[in-house]
């Protein structure tokens, strides 16, 4: 049985070497900081992973080195989805096949498709598989926005369909699906600069890029909402949310990546078409690292 996520999960980045292929070295390292910095799951293959600038032999690669890096020390979640349903499919039995714990399927994207049609996506995807799966609502990807009564009936109607990651942006959403449907499905909010207000409102659990970066701070504000210690929440929140708006502000990925070459952590640059950071964006996240006084890896 697959265990039952809940508190910080780190949408993992990709690294790629010079030559611009997949640097699995360095993946491993991603993974080991943040497992080491206390997160409570790793996601392949995730927006944050450029996903949808990979070959599917490069996706397969991707969730095949994190689930055996990981080794069972902390679950695997492996975003499968894809512009067809046979494809998402393909990748998602593979996954299941290779060892990940939970599919995070999101809906396809480019040709923007009726609710209907996304439904009957998500419901064709999780019945070809026996994992739990997770919806990943990305409504700014997508064109298509998965409303709570939408996610609330999938859950009801398919019994693998039992996580709901929220991408939207939208707090009244993410306390609605929360709330009204905490029954039903588990919520997991997928926004960084709503860490804070998405613990406070009761998620299960966050997932973040910048778990990368900061894996051992976003924990620390997740284990102090635990705790019921607001106030130290709050205050190891407003010294890390500076750094985590500017790369939220900022190109994501690329600032994620500019991010971790600053701290002595280089995974390469965005895989084309997707540029590099500015410079003056670049600076500003420089300063706002060496005011954390941030390091590639915990004493």
């Amino acid at each position: 049985m697959s265990p039952q996520l809940h508190g910080v999960l780190t949408a993992l980045a990709t690294p790629f070497t010079a030559d611009g292929e997949i640097d699995a070295a360095r993946l491993r390292l991603l993974v080991d900081r943040s497992i080491d910095g206390g997160v409570d799951g790793v996601v392949a293959c995730g927006s944050t992973g450029e996903f949808a600038a990979l070959s599917t032999e490069e996706r397969r690669l991707l969730v095949e080195t994190v689930v055996e890096h990981a080794g069972g020390r902390v679950p695997v979640v492996a975003q499968t989805g894809a512009t067809s349903t046979a494809e998402a499919i393909r990748l998602s039995r593979h996954a299941q096949e290779c060892g990940a714990d939970v599919l995070m399927v999101v809906a396809p994207y480019y040709e923007q498709l009726t609710l209907g049609e996304t439904a009957r996506y998500f419901r064709t995807v999780a019945e070809s598989v026996e994992l739990p799966v997770m919806l990943y609502n990305y409504p700014a990807a997508t064109g298509v926005n998965l409303d709570p009564e939408t996610v609330g009936t999938l859950a009801r109607d398919v019994e693998n369909i039992q996580y709901i990651k929220d991408s939207s942006g939208d707090m009244h959403q993410a306390a609605q699906l929360i709330h009204e449907l905490g029954k039903d499905i588990t919520a997991i909010i997928g926004a960084d600069t709503l860490v804070l207000a998405a613990l406070a409102e009761g998620a299960t659990a966050v997932m973040a890029g910048t778990a990368n970066l900061l894996p051992r701070e976003i924990v620390a504000v997740h284990r102090a909402v635990a705790a019921g210690d607001f106030a130290a929440a709050r205050a190891e929140w407003n010294r890390i949310y500076p750094l985590i708006n500017a790369i939220s502000s900022a190109p994501y990925v690329p600032a994620v990546k500019a991010a971790l070459g600053v701290i002595g952590l280089p995974i390469g640059t965005p895989r084309w078409p997707t540029a590099d950071l500015d410079a003056a964006l670049l600076a500003r996240i420089e300063k706002l690292i060496a005011e954390l006084q941030l390091e590639a890896a915990y004493a």
